[in-house]
This record gives C-alpha cells, sequence and structure tokens, in this order.
C-alpha cells in the first residue's frame, strides 16, 4: 500500500466537481461522487500499479496512470513514487485532459 497525496488542484478539481454536482442532481448525488471518488483513490493506494497507463503514453507523459470514478465521468491522474502516490488532477473525461495535465506538469 502507497498512500495517495493529492497536489493542491487534485483537492480543487474534487471540490469543484461535487459542487457540480450538486447543483446538477442535488445534495445526494454530490455525496455519491465524492464517495466515488473517494473510494478510488483507496483503490490506487491498495494497488497502484493498476491504473492504466495508455492515456500516459498516448501524452507522452512517461509513469502518467489514470484510474476511473466508478459511476461518473472522472479519472484520478497520477504517478507512482517510491513511498507514495503522486495524485496530479481529477480532469472530467469530455475535458481537454491533455491542455489540463500539459498546464498542471509545466508549473512543476
Amino acid at each position: 500500500m502507497k498512500p495517495a497525496v493529492l497536489r493542491p488542484q487534485a483537492l480543487r478539481d474534487q471540490q469543484g466537481e461535487v459542487r457540480y454536482y450538486r447543483k446538477q442532481g442535488g445534495s445526494r448525488l454530490a455525496v455519491r461522487a465524492a464517495k466515488a471518488a473517494n473510494a478510488a483513490v483507496d483503490q490506487i493506494e491498495f494497488e497502484p500499479g493498476t491504473g492504466s497507463p495508455t492515456l500516459g503514453k498516448l501524452l507522452g507523459i512517461p509513469g502518467l496512470r489514470t484510474w476511473r470514478v466508478a459511476g461518473f465521468p472522472l479519472l484520478w491522474c497520477c504517478f507512482e513514487r517510491a513511498d507514495q502516490l503522486d495524485v496530479v488532477r481529477l480532469p472530467g473525461e469530455r475535458q481537454d485532459i491533455a491542455a489540463i495535465l500539459d498546464d498542471e506538469l509545466a508549473s512543476r
């Protein structure tokens, strides 16, 4: 098991998604989204190598893995480090993920 460390922008992404689902479908939907996102993070903590490397390969970002949030069109984007999971962003699948990640990684 490796602990997941969410970057500040990943936390803001998650908060924004919860607000979005609250506005669109009410508090119950927002709670479901929050729980699903947290469950996905828990899963990658226990099995860090199981995230998909496909997006990272397509974008030319070595080591990037993604993990889908069950029931929602969201992807956790992370890197496996020696002692932790570096969780970068939580974009929606319909967003320009390449641009989002490019902006995030360029600022580091």
